[in-house]
């Protein structure tokens, strides 16, 4: 026997007050007298009635619109993907009237960074993406986005003192961890272990120095060593300045492993240690990159850590669609650490995963 549909009508009729009544309690809107409210609910409780939310949405005709602010996708091969995941959830949210627009900015540029997010804001959103690379000029457009009442979530980047519908990345602080135990991994000797960031300005940057928090504590509270762990900032640095400094640094005479906090730079540090030769020093990296992929399959990348943005966009975008059209709270959507290697990188490919 097929279960009966529950109406509004049915529970205004058991409840013996108005569909109007029903109708504002269900869906939280107008003042309705206690004892109404408490006989409505206790109904809906013992028939289990769930309202249509999304006949409800498309019968509205409303179209809800999300700002993307994301760095240009042009510039970086990482932020490509990011780009490609977010027109893919647009495609598959259309059809229920979301519309998602990017609001592109210099990687390199904190003020092309405000100067987007401001945009986006002044068109009046229901919703907003933000990949907030630039720690203090994020914290200003987080304030325009609370002040204008447009919900947003942040991608690849959390902030500690924002408070969106939810983060979408990995937990950064561990993923320094994480490479830091991967150089280290069944390493005889100790010595020099060094994290390196290049193209990002840590000051500015949570993601780069939750990484290399997460990196020197691994060293500090490793038992049994006496490793030593740097950190270098390489930002916006002339090639020629870059490759000298990065040469110095490999003929550190007891130099073990680098990590590479920025996917871009992994390979500027890969064709410098392969033309310097490997000499026993482990090299971690991040994000599947075709020169990354291509190091890796040399060798002279010894793991990689994917971050996956594309996958990360693509959540952001739904983890927004389902709160805009249905009032459904995200959670936080921590992904995870994935190690791709030489050995797993062919079946990862062919499995297609986060596409």
């Amino acid at each position: 026997m097929s279960k009966k549909v529950i109406r509004l009508k049915d529970i205004a009729k058991l409840a013996n007050v108005s569909v109007g009544t029903v109708d504002r309690v269900i869906h939280k809107r107008g003042e309705v007298s206690e004892d109404s409210y408490k006989k409505i609910m206790a109904i809906v409780e013992k028939t289990g009635y769930t309202p249509n939310l999304l006949a409800r949405t498309l019968g509205s005709n409303k179209v809800f619109r999300i700002s993307a602010v994301i760095p240009n996708p042009e510039q970086d091969e990482y932020w490509k993907f990011s780009s490609d995941g977010i027109a893919k959830a647009e495609k598959d949210w259309v059809q229920y009237s979301i519309q998602v627009k990017p609001h592109p900015f210099d990687l390199y540029d904190k003020s092309t960074f405000v100067k987007s997010a401001k945009a986006a804001i002044k068109s009046r959103p229901d919703g907003l993406l933000l990949a907030p690379i630039f720690h203090n000029e994020a914290l200003e457009v987080i304030e325009m986005c609370n002040k204008a009442n447009i919900p947003y979530v942040l991608f690849n980047n959390n902030l500690a003192e924002a408070k969106p519908l939810t983060f979408v990345g990995q937990d950064l602080y561990a993923s320094g961890q994480l490479g830091a135990e991967l150089l280290s991994l069944s390493q005889k000797e100790s010595g020099t272990y060094a994290i390196l960031h290049i193209y990002d300005d840590i000051s500015n940057s949570t993601h780069l120095s939750e990484k290399e928090k997460g990196f020197r504590d691994y060293f500090k509270n490793l038992k049994g060593a006496k490793n030593k762990a740097i950190g270098i900032d390489l930002n916006f640095t002339h090639k020629k300045t870059l490759e000298k400094e990065l040469n110095e640094l490999l003929g550190t005479p007891d130099l073990r492993g680098l990590l590479v906090t920025t996917s871009k730079g992994a390979s500027v540090v890969s064709a410098l240690l392969e033309k310097h030769g490997k000499n026993g020093i482990r090299l971690v990296a991040y994000d599947l990159l075709a020169e990354n992929i291509s190091f890796l399959k040399k060798g002279i990348i010894d793991f990689l850590i994917n971050q996956n943005s594309k996958q990360q966009a693509y959540v952001g975008i739904t983890h927004l669609s389902n709160y805009l059209l249905f009032k459904k709270l995200p959670p936080n959507s921590l992904f995870p650490l994935e190690i791709i290697t030489r050995q797993n990188l062919n079946s990862y490919l062919a499995a297609h995963i986060g596409e």
